[in-house]
């Protein structure tokens, strides 16, 4: 899927909402949440009319000598200050584990797995029936129950993608179930919803749904290792870009670059941003995240690379190839 732009910076500043359900998992909590809205409000008119009730009578009272007529204030300890809130609250409780439990959805057949793994401050993402690997980026089938395996391999983050799903813990050491479904196409915004470090505001990646054919399409393209130079300026790149320091770090399937630390580069330029969703995948930011990527996200993990100004037109020539 192709964004350009501005279409990519619309999904990017329209603020996520967990109100703006397109799935049925967010549907349910939506639902859930105005439900306490609209009990919390309640609750709270009664308590200032209670407040007001007094205000009136003694103002409209009339004016008796002597001592004031005793108030039963256990009865209001009693019932109002303990047994209305406890019914209340064991309402809230009741309709809460209704909708958490029809949150999980039962699929009547195999349902679509991936595995998203937190890394400060990226994600990592891989489908593990379909040999794909990919970062930031989460594909998935319209009308079809995903099964997303979270877990972490430092700090502990937080999964959500508000218009789609609650919030679950990627833990390390601990593997924890969240399940993503999209009831139309479309481009949604997902977050890290846990502080985890300097980047944490930075660390947001892309869930992009597609019909059938669609998804089929992108996991098989996905699958498939890096073609081979076509020309010999993009050669000239692959070279340059197994020759530097990138190889330590990165994977480009079908290459000598093998390493585990960043995100794998295989399909690079398909992707919709870089960083993390923090800059839209095109040349200008694609130079700039190599040669200086402190200073576009600060504190990031991945170094400066050292190189000449033909050296990086040619690497940057070569990862445009990657799709």
């Amino acid at each position: 899927m192709t964004m350009s732009f501005a279409q990519l910076r619309a999904v990017y500043d329209r603020a996520p909402s967990a109100f703006d359900a397109t799935g049925p998992q967010a549907a349910r909590l939506a639902t859930l949440g105005w439900t306490m809205i609209a009990i919390a409000t309640v609750v709270f008119l009664v308590v200032m009319a209670l407040l007001l009730v007094p205000v009136w009578r003694r103002r409209n009272a009339p004016r008796v000598d002597g001592p004031a007529e005793p108030v039963s204030e256990r009865a209001w300890i009693l019932y109002g200050g303990t047994a209305i809130p406890a019914l209340i609250l064991a309402g809230v409780f009741i309709v809460t584990l209704g909708a958490y439990d029809s949150a999980a959805p039962r699929p009547n057949g195999p349902p679509v797995t991936i595995e998203v793994i937190g890394h400060q401050w990226w994600w990592e993402v891989r489908y593990p029936g379909q040999h794909v690997l990919t970062a930031n980026e989460i594909h998935l089938p319209v009308g079809r129950p995903v099964k997303v395996l979270l877990r972490s391999e430092d700090v502990i983050h937080s999964f959500w993608v508000p218009n789609l799903a609650g919030k679950t813990d990627a833990i390390p050491g601990v593997t924890n179930v969240a399940w993503l479904e999209a009831d139309r196409p479309g481009v949604w915004r997902g977050t890290c919803a846990e502080y985890c470090g300097m980047q944490h505001a930075h660390m947001a990646l892309s869930v992009v749904a597609q019909d059938d054919a669609a998804f089929a399409r992108w996991t098989d393209s996905e699958r498939a290792v890096s073609a081979p130079p076509a020309d010999s300026g993009t050669l000239e790149g692959e070279q340059a870009f197994l020759q530097a320091q990138c190889v330590y770090c990165h994977t480009v399937r079908g290459t000598l670059a093998q390493g585990t630390v960043g995100p794998d580069l295989t399909h690079l330029a398909s992707r919709l941003t870089l960083a993390s969703g923090t800059l839209a995948n095109n040349r200008g930011n694609l130079m700039g995240w190599i040669v200086n990527p402190d200073r576009l996200k600060p504190g990031t993990k991945m170094p400066a690379v050292p190189l000449s100004g033909p050296q990086l037109v040619a690497i940057v020539n070569y990862l445009e190839s990657l799709k």
